[in-house]
């Protein structure tokens, strides 16, 4: 039973009309990204492959969150989901977080490569390391998370009363009777994997590319600050998002009204999907003229000679 849904009477259906907007915007934002990427041929480079692969796993999260959400705010007085569906819908929203972080890893450190190493940056980024570090990202985050699966699965629980809006494997473990050592210990090597990890590689690319901006000149550092602006924005928009749902989940004890901690545990899987799309279509330029192509094709026709 989940118990984060607040009985706020007819208010509902405009929360609801709401939450369909921000969904139909996400799907149609990260859909469009991956439809411009895909057809555009000089747009098939790391970066933003990269992107595509970000706009790929916003869906896949939004898919994950949002169905149960409006089916559960709109259809049920008391929310109930089935025991399977919310080890499912765990898997699948912890797996789009460790994806997203990972790609947020590899991104920085293709800019790393691009401004500390210009001239071997095609060497280096080529075309079978991109999808390696793709691929790398995805399948280290499904294998990791299949464990914890297999680890959460077995527990027996003697509670069924969860206070939130969606299935949360922390709040699963409190309502287990029986041993949950194993969930401990896998739970800190899972913070490494998902967060020091990829956090180690962020901070070492950014080192470097600081390093290289300050020995640089002004024009360059402002060339190579503008590269690494959009992805700066992701990564704080996402780990302040994080941030959100660790205080409101973990710190339970905390006085908070019920509708901050509702809102605080939406934040990182709805404004994550919706602002990046957005994001990198107004920042980077070689995006921005393909969308205008393809929304505008008739400005972009060439006259013929007569």
């Amino acid at each position: 039973i989940l118990t984060g849904y607040i009985d706020i009477g007819n208010i509902k259906y405009y929360f609801f009309f709401v939450l369909v907007l921000l969904f139909v915007a996400i799907l149609v934002a990260n859909q469009l990204i991956i439809g411009i990427i895909c057809k555009e041929k000089s747009l098939h480079e790391p970066m933003y492959v990269f992107v595509c692969s970000l706009s790929v796993n916003e869906l896949y999260g939004s898919i994950a969150l949002f169905p149960s959400l409006l089916s559960n705010m709109l259809l049920s007085k008391i929310p109930e989901v089935s025991l399977t569906f919310c080890h499912i819908q765990i898997f699948t929203l912890y797996t789009y977080a460790s994806v997203e972080f990972c790609n947020l890893a590899v991104m920085s450190y293709d800019r790393y490569v691009a401004i500390c190493h210009p001239l071997e940056y095609h060497r280096i980024m080529s075309p079978a390391m991109t999808a390696t570090l793709i691929a790398l990202g995805w399948s280290v985050s499904v294998i990791k998370f299949s464990i914890n699966f297999s680890v959460s699965v077995r527990l027996k629980l003697c509670g069924n009363v969860m206070d939130k809006v969606w299935c949360d494997n922390y709040m699963l473990v409190k309502l287990a009777c029986s041993d949950t050592t194993a969930n401990n210990i896998y739970g800190i090597i899972g913070i490494i994997l998902t967060i020091v990890a990829p956090l180690a590689l962020i901070l070492f690319s950014y080192a470097k590319i600081l390093r290289v901006c300050l020995k640089s000149t002004r024009e360059m550092t402002q060339k190579a600050l503008s590269t690494c602006t959009s992805h700066l924005i992701a990564l704080l928009n996402f780990s302040v998002g994080c941030l959100f749902e660790v205080i409101q989940s973990r710190f339970d004890k905390v006085p908070m009204p019920p509708a901050l901690r509702v809102i605080l545990s939406l934040y990182f899987p709805i404004c994550t999907p919706l602002i990046n799309p957005i994001m990198y279509g107004m920042r980077l330029s070689r995006i921005k003229r393909a969308l205008k192509t393809f929304i505008y094709p008739w400005n972009h026709i060439k006259p013929t000679l007569q």
